[in-house]
Order: structure tokens, then C-alpha cells, then sequence
């Protein structure tokens, strides 16, 4: 596997009050690189997405061990501040979830935010373009995001995330609640995004995983109810040639 880490996590640990919810994750995530978290339900995929922004932080109870380096750093050292992190780790959710604004509101809000002292309107324009948005919405910047269709509504989340410049960008199924078009719009996005970006995404869909990682991990419960990380590689190995009985039996469908 190519050594060009962005991001370490080592025996990470999630707890959710008693129950340890991830068990010893260790993963290497490539830079400028899709990669796809699967496995069935509960099996943690969507706690360790959460935990490498310290979105967990905000859940009441979590607890967690073990260390994610970024930048030479591990992001849960006291001095880490985590809204600073969060600016260059972003996080697209499995709803669109644009705010009751413009749609150029939704794009410069994080930016303004972040004390921006550039063009406006040339960030609306770059941002919407690199989400694949410009043309569909460049006549309808004034008006309210709701009324959107809900694909819309998603490339305009990805864009309002693109806005602050982030480094790496979490997806947690964001195009699970979408029809299959828009969903394909999404996938080719990815494709797209991940020349400027790290792009790590939780996904349901294992075609979806095949179609769009460069590398795959696939997650399992033990028997505690634990997700542990079961196998790590190339996509293309984790579904043409696993290593491991329990990955093979989840790619050909017999469980889960």
C-alpha cells in the first residue's frame, strides 16, 4: 500500500458511557484518495467517521482513546481545537441539511465565519463550480436553498463545505436519501473532488463502494457488539480477492 498518509488513526477506541462501541481501529487513509467505510449495521463505520472530525465530542457520554494523527498531531490533544479542526475536516451528512438562507448565504456563512477577507462572489462561483451546482443555480442565488431539489440541496452542502478550504471531506452516506440520477451526480463529484481533496465516505451500498474507492474497510461487530476494523486494501482487492473469509462472505452477499 502506497505511504502517502494524510491521516493515522492508531488503537482508537469510541465509547458510548460503558459500551465500547469501536474496538482497536488502526488505518492508514491516503491522501487525495476515496475511501470507503462498509459493513453492516452497527458496526461503528459512522462512529469512527465521526470521531476523525471529533464530531462525537458533542454526543453526551462519548468517550475516546487512542490517537488520530493529522498534521503531525493527534487532533484529541487538549491543545486541538476542535471548530478549528472541523475547518479543515468537513462533514457532509447522509440529509442534505442546507440552512433556511440563499443559496449564496449557505456558501459564504463558513467563511465569514472564518474571517474571509476575499472576493464573495468569486467564492460562491468557484465553490458551486467544483460541486458541479454553477449552472443549475446561477440565476437563483438570492433565493431560499429549501427550494432546491434534494441532489441539489447535497452538491450545495458539498460546496458549503468546499468554501472553507478543508483538507479532508467525511461523507456519511450523503446519497442514501437521494433517487439514483442524483446519486450518480454525487458519485461523479467524488471522483472529481478527490484530485483536490481526501474524500473518506460511509456507504450501505457496496456497488457504490466498488464504483467510486480507490481503498476499502470493511467493519465487523465481535462479540461483545463491538465494530472492529476486520480487513483494509485497495478496492479492488477487499472485492476481487479478499484476504479474509468474513469480507468475502459480506462482498457475496451471504451475511448481512
Amino acid at each position: 500500500m502506497e505511504n502517502n498518509n494524510i491521516l493515522n488513526l492508531k488503537d482508537l477506541n469510541v465509547y458510548y458511557g460503558a459500551f465500547r462501541a469501536v474496538k482497536d481501529i488502526n488505518l492508514n487513509i491516503q491522501k487525495n484518495k476515496i475511501t470507503a467505510f462498509i459493513g453492516p449495521s452497527g458496526c461503528g463505520k459512522s462512529t469512527v467517521l465521526r470521531s476523525i472530525n471529533r464530531m462525537n465530542d458533542l454526543v453526551e457520554g462519548t468517550k475516546t482513546v487512542g490517537e488520530i494523527i493529522f498534521q503531525d498531531r493527534n487532533i484529541y490533544n487538549r491543545n486541538v481545537d476542535a471548530v478549528s479542526l472541523r475547518k479543515q475536516i468537513g462533514m457532509v451528512f447522509q440529509k442534505p441539511n442546507p440552512f433556511p438562507k440563499s443559496i449564496s448565504d449557505n456558501i459564504t456563512w463558513g467563511a465569514k465565519i472564518n474571517g474571509y477577507k476575499g472576493d464573495m462572489g468569486q467564492l460562491v462561483e468557484e465553490s458551486l463550480k467544483s460541486a458541479a451546482l454553477w449552472d443549475e443555480v446561477k440565476d437563483k442565488l438570492d433565493e431560499n436553498a429549501l427550494r432546491l431539489s434534494g441532489g441539489q440541496q447535497q452538491r450545495l452542502c458539498i460546496a458549503r463545505t468546499i468554501a472553507v478550504k478543508p483538507e479532508i471531506i467525511l461523507m456519511d452516506e450523503p446519497a442514501s436519501a437521494l433517487d439514483p440520477i442524483a446519486t450518480l451526480k454525487i458519485e461523479d463529484l467524488m471522483k472529481t473532488l478527490s484530485k483536490d481533496f481526501t474524500i473518506i465516505i460511509v456507504t450501505h451500498n457496496m456497488q457504490q463502494a466498488s464504483r467510486i474507492s480507490d481503498y476499502t474497510a470493511f467493519l465487523m461487530t465481535d462479540e461483545n457488539r463491538s465494530g472492529h476494523l476486520v480487513e483494509y486494501n485497495r478496492t479492488s482487492k477487499i472485492f476481487i480477492n479478499p484476504k479474509n473469509k468474513q469480507t468475502e462472505d459480506y462482498i457475496s452477499g451471504r451475511f448481512g
